[in-house]
């Protein structure tokens, strides 16, 4: 049996190679045993999946393995998005929940989640529990799983509907069908599929979906929705003049936008646009959370409201820490995820992008149009990454290099402070700065870079390329 590791959210492994049917039972047995020793069974788990090849016999599977341990089962009806299943955790009160996607990975890809009762990421210390249970890691020491002498039920539910329900509870639908505004919908083949269609079908607002239909394959794609993955949902949009797009991803918890113009609005354009929104608009307060690797855009809008603004590790699950501790009015991420007050703590794309076509619809502005405010009143503010392949010991050589200072100046800029949080981050002032950061699992050297203009932003990439390379040769 291959290794099974949980990553930031979740264990994903190349279907046949690691993810098989024998590694989705060992992980689906380790769940199920943590909840029995350490959480409370009689409140059951919900068991859900997306649009993978796989996916729904995956989730037959641990379904039907879970409740063998005793442990009651609502197994999802249809492929669900993640954001709905963690509703459902907290709607319904389960102690839990599994959730079979790869989310945004290619094809070749799928995993699991899982959601703690409160429908969030589960935390480094349970993920490190569950673990604990795996066949492969239990020791002979450990006591044996006591006998179940009679499985419990697996209940076959709909998640989709109460959480759609949420959502017309939370978004003004007349608001948006009096602004008369025309929206192109792109779920990239995922479990987000139908949704925002059949919100909008009901609240009568023109639509378009595309890439709509079961594909496992995710034919010319990858269900990430950021630049290039996006080009078809571009296309639709100018093709007959619609106002904006919208993109989730293959779980449908993260969202990637287009302006009218088919210019592509980002996570951290997005994450500022939804801060302003509920501020201004909403007249909601709270504290404002990112991640290390997120823009400058969103301290500033939080230094603007007074709003106090934590900074956490690069991985939405510290996010989901903060959240449930605090009063946190939003938590977003550099890769698409926000989370919002008032709903479990976890990204969800369906619900921001009702957002932001409400806000749209309040502002009686273009997307393309409300960015360029927020470039007039916080100054222009550009972002890129590259992750670039290198072996181990060239990656720690760098990253050593950018860590202890050993040159602070990098593509005609003057580093004048860093940060170490999680990798090392150079500024050269409040909105031009560097990360260099190791990752953790692959060989790979992640560069972020946000700079006042697209030109800097590469110049500091490419500069970083370069010294890697003087490191790998």
């Amino acid at each position: 049996m291959p290794t099974i590791q949980f990553g930031t959210d979740g264990w994903r492994g190349v279907i046949g190679d690691d993810f098989t049917f024998a590694n989705v039972r060992a992980v689906a047995q380790a769940v199920a045993e943590y909840i029995r020793r350490e959480g409370d069974p009689q409140r059951g788990l919900i068991v859900a999946y997306d649009t993978r090849f796989l996916s729904p016999e995956s989730a037959r599977l641990v379904a039907e393995t879970v409740a063998a341990a005793g442990i009651p089962v609502r197994l999802a009806d249809r492929p669900t998005p993640t954001p709905a299943v963690s509703y459902g955790v907290v709607e319904r009160r389960a102690a839990g929940a599994i959730m079979v996607t790869a989310s945004h990975n290619p094809s070749r890809w799928n995993g699991i989640k899982f959601k703690a009762s409160y429908g969030g990421s589960a935390d480094s210390s349970v993920i490190r529990r569950i673990e604990s249970y795996l066949p492969s890691r239990r020791s002979s020491s450990r006591p044996k799983s006591s006998t179940v002498t009679r499985g419990a039920r697996v209940e076959i539910t709909d998640l989709v509907t109460p959480y759609l329900q949420r959502l017309k509870q939370v978004v003004r639908f007349d608001r948006l069908r009096a602004s008369g505004r025309r929206f192109v919908i792109d779920p990239m083949y995922g479990a987000g599929s139908g949704l925002l269609a059949r919100l909008f079908d009901e609240a009568q607002i023109p639509y378009r979906e595309i890439h709509n239909d079961r594909n496992p394959l995710f034919p010319g794609l990858n269900p990430e929705p950021i630049e290039p993955h996006i080009q078809d949902l571009r296309a639709a949009v100018l093709e007959s003049g619609f106002d904006a797009g919208f993109a989730t991803d293959g779980d449908a918890d993260r969202l990637g936008a287009v302006d009218q113009d088919g210019t592509f609005i980002d996570s951290h354009r997005i994450f500022s646009l939804l801060l302003r929104h509920l501020v201004e608009d909403l007249g909601l307060r709270g504290e404002v959370v990112k991640t290390f690797s997120t823009t400058q855009m969103v301290d500033g809008l939080a230094r603007k409201y007074g709003l106090p603004l934590y900074i956490t590790p690069i991985g939405f699950k510290y996010i989901c820490e903060r959240m449930r501790s605090g009063d946190v009015l939003i938590g977003g991420e550099e890769s698409g995820g926000i989370a919002i007050k008032g709903h479990p703590p976890e990204r969800d794309g369906i619900l921001n992008s009702l957002l932001l076509a409400e806000l749209m619809a309040e502002k009686n502005r273009s997307l393309g149009q409300l960015v360029q405010e927020l470039s007039e009143e916080l100054g222009p503010h550009f972002y890129g990454r590259i992750d670039l392949e290198l072996d181990r010991e060239a990656m720690r050589a760098v990253f050593q290099r950018v860590r202890h200072y050993r040159f602070r100046r990098i593509g005609g800029l003057t580093a004048v402070s860093k940060e170490d949080l999680d990798g090392c981050k150079m500024f050269f002032d409040r909105s031009t700065w560097l990360l260099v950061r190791p990752s953790g699992t692959e060989n790979l050297l992640r560069l972020y870079a946000e700079a006042p203009s697209r030109e800097q932003v590469q110049t500091l990439l490419d500069a970083a390329v370069a010294l890697a390379k003087e490191e790998k040769a």
